[in-house]
């Protein structure tokens, strides 16, 4: 992760770059953007507070790459063209199964029509796209506030 290129961003945002943990887009590996419609489309529902949450597939993750904890620590999420726009920290992280992800979890993904069946309908298709999708496969579930946005 190239922190120098998030430092003015940081600055501005008046917090630590020893907090850093990752820079990412919402839908998209990382800072690499395969998809900037999604990544724009799910960074308006976070700035409009309707997004509080996301979730991945635990067998995403590389060997080494660390889980997401809460640490107080913040991770800065990209647009589509892959610009900081917001920081967020998380306050709660927990691993449950993709057939055990509540309502509630997928009203704060903030997505669709908020509703469980919208939230499985398009995880299932998103996760297919990598053979990650199985009905019980472990899910990453986050609950995140915004600590800075450029819009506010």
């Amino acid at each position: 992760m190239n922190i120098v290129k998030y430092e003015n961003f940081i600055k501005e945002a008046d917090l630590k770059v020893e907090d850093f943990r990752a820079a990412f887009a919402f839908g998209n590996d990382g800072e690499n953007i395969s998809d900037p419609k999604m990544a724009d489309e799910l960074l308006d529902e976070l700035l409009k507070g309707r997004k509080t949450a996301t979730a991945s597939a635990v067998e995403g993750y590389e060997e080494n790459e660390p889980f997401p904890i809460v640490d107080g620590r913040f991770d800065i999420v990209l647009n589509g063209k892959g610009e900081p726009i917001a920081a967020i920290t998380n306050t709660r992280v927990y691993q449950t199964s993709f057939d055990q992800v509540t309502a509630d979890h997928a009203r704060r993904e903030g997505e669709g029509d908020l509703s469980l069946a919208y939230w499985r309908q398009a995880h299932e298709a998103f996760w297919r796209q990598f053979d990650l999708y199985r009905p019980n496969m472990p899910v990453l579930c986050e609950e995140f506030e915004v600590i800075y946005s450029k819009s506010k």
